[in-house]
């Protein structure tokens, strides 16, 4: 873009540069809601909330199927932004 590109979208950068900043939260909100250690951690949470008598057994089944369920779909996103 040359000089005259420049002066004439000069009107956009603002936009531009909001765009840029929307981009740049979406993604490390992607990073942060797609991190699987801290279901890891909550998963060995429960494990100890389960052995010390904090939790049942019914209620351990049903968390740890959910935290699970989650680590499945954390892998089947990064499968999918890792093959395209």
């Amino acid at each position: 873009m040359g000089l005259l590109g420049g002066i004439l979208t000069l009107p956009l950068a603002p936009v531009r540069g909001t765009a840029w900043v929307v981009d740049q939260v979406l993604r490390a909100a992607e990073r942060e809601y797609y991190d699987p250690e801290p279901v890891r951690a909550r998963l060995a949470a429960l494990v100890n909330d389960l052995e010390s008598g904090r939790l049942d057994a019914e209620e351990f089944d049903r968390l740890e199927n959910e935290l699970l369920d989650r680590l499945d779909e954390i892998e089947a996103y990064r499968r999918r932004t890792e093959s395209g």
